[in-house]
């Protein structure tokens, strides 16, 4: 008699996944920061109004992210939901 094989779990589409949201993620959080801190250093250098400019784009750049990191949440919350499917 032959063992019919066990169905293995395949997690690796939710490791391919987890990587994409954690780069995605930090991607969209590190470059709008790190583009409003040169920013505003050079403004606030250049207006010496210092560190006025520095904290705008900082505030301007938290704002920005937050709205991309919600609205790549849900999409990736849906691509989870029809991972298994």
């Amino acid at each position: 008699m032959e063992d019919k094989p066990k169905k293995q779990s395949n997690d690796h589409g939710y490791y391919v996944l987890g990587v994409r949201i954690m780069l995605d993620m930090g991607f969209s959080i590190a470059i709008p920061a790190v583009a409003a801190a040169f920013a505003g250093q050079y403004l606030d250098e250049k207006y010496d109004k210092a560190p006025l400019f520095l904290i705008l784009f900082l505030v301007n750049a938290f704002l920005i992210s937050a709205q991309i990191i919600i609205t790549k949440a849900k999409r990736y919350g849906q691509e989870y939901e029809n991972l298994d499917k």
